[in-house]
């Protein structure tokens, strides 16, 4: 296991990536063609570009873009972001993003800090606490400004198939709301992974990823709000993913 503990984004990553990755959301800037909704995403990381040091670029057409440098040793990982983010209005308003870790691959603590350079202001402080250990990965997130708390946990049952179970339960101090998101993923084939998640608002989702030569992904997504009283209809996305 590598001694570094990463960056602050990957504090609750493994839980994210049973619960929302590869499903069928949508960036709030995209294109509209008759029933579809849809975007273009690209990313690039280059690494060790002098030792200790590795770039990333990803951006996601039309909604935003950025450029990420990241320095990483065996007790901090620290990123420094600027990028473009699409407003209301049709433009584009550049924001800086700063974020630190500090700890071990066991125990680490961070933060995350969001400065929009038009409006001058700090529109993202977050903070994190990550627990990582062979059977089980938990994190304790503070986000919009210490309004929300999050906390989630991550257990791999077979390694071997990708079989894992994820939880993740939020609270809103604001508006007094708590809810809970539990989901599994299992890989029938090698190349073939499937997702499902339920939240305790009454939405059921469920995937399919399908792969080819390692390389190329294909996902199908579905998502049902049982509770929706204007629209019963699920929503179904379709993703393409080409890795080099």
């Amino acid at each position: 296991m590598s001694k570094c503990p990463g960056i602050y984004f990957d504090i609750g990553k493994k839980a994210r990536g049973v619960l929302q990755k590869d499903y069928a959301h949508q960036s709030p800037i995209h294109f509209h063609y008759q029933f579809m909704d849809w975007n273009v995403d690209l990313s690039c990381q280059v690494e060790e570009i002098v030792p200790g040091f590795r770039s990333l670029f990803n951006c996601t057409i039309p909604d935003s873009g950025k450029v990420e440098l990241q320095y990483l040793n065996n007790f901090s990982g620290v990123t420094g972001c600027i990028g473009l983010v699409g407003n209301s209005n049709g433009g584009y308003d550049p924001a800086v993003n700063i974020s630190g870790l500090v700890g071990t691959s066991t125990v680490s603590l961070g933060a995350n800090v969001a400065f929009d350079i038009a409006s001058r202001t700090i529109n993202k402080f977050n903070a994190g606490l990550n627990f990582n250990t062979a059977f089980l990965i938990a994190s304790l997130t503070l986000n919009d400004k210490f309004d929300n708390v999050k906390a989630s946990c991550y257990h791999e049952v077979n390694p071997l198939t990708k079989t894992a179970i994820a939880a993740e339960l939020r609270h809103s101090f604001s508006e007094s709301e708590t809810g809970v998101t539990i989901g599994a993923q299992h890989a029938f084939l090698p190349d073939t992974l499937v997702k499902a998640r339920l939240d305790s608002t009454g939405k059921v989702g469920a995937l399919i990823q399908q792969g080819f030569l390692q390389r190329f992904f294909v996902t199908m997504a579905g998502e049902m709000d049982f509770t929706s009283i204007n629209d019963k209809a699920p929503k179904i996305g379709v993703s393409l993913a080409l890795t080099p």
